[in-house]
Order: structure tokens, then sequence, then C-alpha cells
């Protein structure tokens, strides 16, 4: 586990005296024994509504995020991402974080869909989109697992 704090130390640029207070905390050490199995995942965001939509989301883009939900795949979905899609998908991501912390299938979280911020244009914006989120095993290309 020591090189494991050492490469965490390293990763957020972190001071020892900083380091210290991290370590202090029992959370993160449980934490980082998941991480792991996390980064064995992909969270998946898919349209599954779309009408007006100023970036062209359409049902069925998905949006791709690391097992932990910290980043977004960006290579893997639409080559526009609307801000304010991934502000409303954001809000999902602590939770399936816990989830998954606490041992359980996140993919039972039974409120899992989130809409964009714009109301649409019946209330005065623009479009709006819904997406669902679920989280998958990370696909290893062929080549990759040899």
């Amino acid at each position: 586990m020591e090189d494991t704090w050492k490469m965490v130390q390293k990763h957020l640029g972190y001071s020892d005296e900083e380091m210290q207070i991290f370590r202090a905390n029992p959370r993160n050490e449980d934490v980082l024994s998941k991480t792991a199995f996390m980064l064995n995942k992909t969270i998946v965001a898919e349209v599954i509504e779309s009408h007006g939509c100023d970036s062209g989301h359409k049902i069925g883009d998905k949006f791709y995020f690391d097992g932990r939900g910290v980043s977004l795949l960006a290579k893997l979905g639409p080559s526009r991402v609307c801000i304010f899609a991934l502000h409303s998908v954001a809000l999902a991501m602590p939770a399936l974080a816990e989830l998954m912390y606490a041992g359980v299938d996140p993919n039972t979280m039974r409120f899992k869909r989130f809409g964009c911020v714009d109301v649409g244009v019946r209330c005065g914006g623009w479009g709006h989109i819904v997406m669902e989120v679920k989280v998958e095993d990370r696909k290893v290309p062929d080549e990759k697992r040899k």
C-alpha cells in the first residue's frame, strides 16, 4: 500500500504535510483500495430523449467516463459535448461511486436519469435532453488482452 500512497502523492502534487493529512482520513485508504476495481469500469450516460438540442445531441449518443466518474473519455463520445449536459450527469457521479465503494451494483440505482438544464422551447428555453447512466465493464481491445 505504501507504493500506492507515494503514487497518489505524486499524482495530486501533495507536500509531505498534505499527504499526512490525506492519510489521516481512514476513508481515503478504503477508497484507494477499490480504485483498481473502479478503473476496470466505464460509466456511460446515454441520451434517451432529445428535442431542440443546440449542441446536436441525439437519442443514442453516449458520453463515457472513467469508472470513478472523474474524467470524461472524450475520444469515445461525440465530438461536441454540451457543458449543460455534463453538469447534469455530474450529479450522478458521487452516487454511482458511493454504491461501488459500498460493494453495491451501481446499476441498481433507482434515480438514474438526468436532464440538461435547458428547459426546452415550451418553457422558454431552446431544447432539452434526458440521459440515463449505467456502469459497464471496461472494454479492452483484443490486442491489449494478450
